[in-house]
């Protein structure tokens, strides 16, 4: 068997921050990481593309990578507002969060275009982290698994690998929300996703367990077998919550 991957913390910060807030943030991180006790997760952070490069420098030194939270999927062109993955990883980024729900439901991104932005992504040199989810009614009428699946053949680039390609399931009902499935849910879906990834020659891509990740719920989500970390939201805008959430890393 393959060794489990080094488990993964994404903060994303969603449209949250401004400059000085981006670097009060960063220099908490630093400091937690120099004063507290070591941690054994690889930590990404995907603020607001406004903070993107005030922060890269700072995030690098404090040994935490850059994300970004969406790209085009053209290289260039006449696309006003957007922003291609080339200018992503000219600002020093290594991820970008591809098919977040919200991009899914407030701009209607379909599995296609969620898979022409993550080959954009892997064109430009970065990681895509690739979201998918069920909505409430889906769980609710027993489809979580097949739709989840279902979302995963439709978004993944065909030849992705373990190192080309992270996955980030996040039930839809449970962002922002303060629910959480129970830690046997989140296996099942993840032993799901694991399985077709198998099928799909990316076994051991790393698989992140995203939705309402707290302190308290940390350790026991990053202690199932087939989570490879987490992707966090509102946690990661607090300094001390989501450094707690590093430290419950296996």
């Amino acid at each position: 068997m393959a060794e489990k991957p080094r488990t993964m913390i994404v903060g994303n910060w969603k449209m949250n921050g401004l400059s000085s807030d981006g670097k009060i943030m960063v220099r908490s991180f630093a400091e937690s990481l120099a004063t507290g006790a070591p941690v054994r997760c690889e930590i990404a952070v995907c603020p607001p593309a406004t903070l993107l490069i005030a922060l890269a420098e700072a995030l690098a030194d404090a040994g935490v990578a850059l994300g970004a939270q969406d790209c085009h999927t053209e290289a260039g062109g006449a696309h006003t507002g957007d922003l291609s993955a080339a200018m992503l990883a000219d600002t020093g980024c290594a991820y970008v969060i591809v098919g977040h729900s919200e991009r899914r439901t407030d701009h209607g991104e379909a599995d296609g275009l969620v898979r022409a932005k993550a080959e954009a992504v892997r064109a430009a040199g970065m990681v895509p982290i690739i979201c998918i989810g069920e909505t409430a009614d889906q769980r609710d009428g027993g489809r979580a698994v097949e739709i989840v699946t279902g979302q995963l053949d439709g978004s993944l680039p065909e030849g992705a690998t373990s190192d080309t390609a992270v996955i980030a399931y996040e039930p839809v009902w449970a962002i922002g929300t303060g629910r959480t499935p129970t830690t046997a849910d989140i296996a099942e879906v993840h032993a799901s996703i694991r399985a077709r990834l198998g099928d799909r020659g990316a076994g051991r891509a790393r698989v992140l367990y995203g939705g309402s990740v707290k302190p308290d719920n940390a350790k026991d989500i990053l202690s199932l077998g087939d989570v490879d970390g987490a992707l966090v939201g509102g946690a990661s805008l607090n300094a001390d919550d989501f450094w707690a959430i590093c430290r419950a890393s296996p």
